[in-house]
């Protein structure tokens, strides 16, 4: 029986789609895009890759920044959300603009970051303030971490709703569904702090 000859970039451009879909966008966007091959940089561009981009920890520094100085400046205009660890979010967030960005979600997200981020608007783009509706935090602090829930409130909350003026959606979860953590309770903010007519969820 005689093997067929047709190879991968034989197939019509809809059954390359089904196929690079089973696949993680970031992995797409770095194996497809810049290969010498004008139609695989023009289906890796496709929307269905470059909405939503999620960033597996298991990424380096080196790919982090192939897709910093290379890809995001690329693509930028597409990206909706964000799906990334703390390691990689200022480098991303701050690799170029992003028109559309409207969504962020931070895994393995700490006081910390609360502190170093969004206590220092200059740290992150300004238009970031403006841009975000949905956020949703993965928490990952430690019981030792965790004071009181009043504590916590004006360490992190606070923040958060103080920096992002146009949030419709704000999730706060820890990184299993028996986690404990002090939740949003609006009754330890100051009367300043909190006066969003956006925030639904």
């Amino acid at each position: 029986m005689n093997r067929s000859n047709v190879h991968l970039l034989d197939l019509p451009d809809e059954i390359l789609l089904m196929i690079l879909k089973k696949l993680n966008n970031i992995d797409v966007l770095y194996s497809l895009l810049d290969v010498n091959n004008g139609r695989l940089n023009i289906l890796a561009q496709e929307n269905t890759f470059t909405n939503i981009l999620k960033f597996p920890r298991r990424y380096t520094y080196s790919l982090i920044d192939r897709f910093c100085i290379d890809i995001l400046p690329r693509i930028h205009h597409n990206v909706k959300c964000f799906i990334f660890h703390p390691f990689c979010m200022k480098r991303i967030l701050l690799a170029t603009d992003y028109p559309n960005l409207t969504e962020l979600k931070i895994f393995h997200f700490k006081q910390g970051i609360t502190l170093d981020y969004l206590t220092n608007v200059s740290s992150l783009r300004s238009s970031f303030q403006e841009q975000i509706t949905n956020l949703t935090l993965i928490n990952d602090d430690k019981d030792e971490m965790i004071h009181s829930l009043e504590n916590y409130t004006t360490n992190v909350y606070s923040h958060i709703l103080t920096f992002f003026k146009n949030l419709k959606e704000l999730s706060i979860t820890g990184p299993c569904p028996i986690s404990m953590y002090p939740g949003l309770s609006l009754c330890y903010f100051p009367s300043t702090t909190f006066s969003s007519p956006t925030l639904t969820h």
